[in-house]
């Protein structure tokens, strides 16, 4: 998917000066996906369990609210 974007864009290209450019934009698109990618499923766990407390909290019964 990356390499046919990659190759579109380079293909409609005449010039050289600007293609640095969108090379170092994809780098850093594919660099920030993979920070994301890597973050979400890292703390999926702890958000989840955040969001449980604060439901159970929520529910006004007061047994679970710690």
């Amino acid at each position: 998917m990356i390499n046919t974007v990659v190759t579109w864009i380079q293909a409609r290209m005449v010039r050289q000066d600007g293609q640095d450019l969108i090379e170092y934009a994809l780098l850093s698109g594919l660099i920030a996906f993979a920070i994301i990618a890597v973050g979400t499923a890292a703390l999926a766990t702890p958000l989840g369990n955040m969001f449980t407390g604060i439901g159970n909290c929520i529910d006004f019964d007061g047994l679970n609210c710690t």
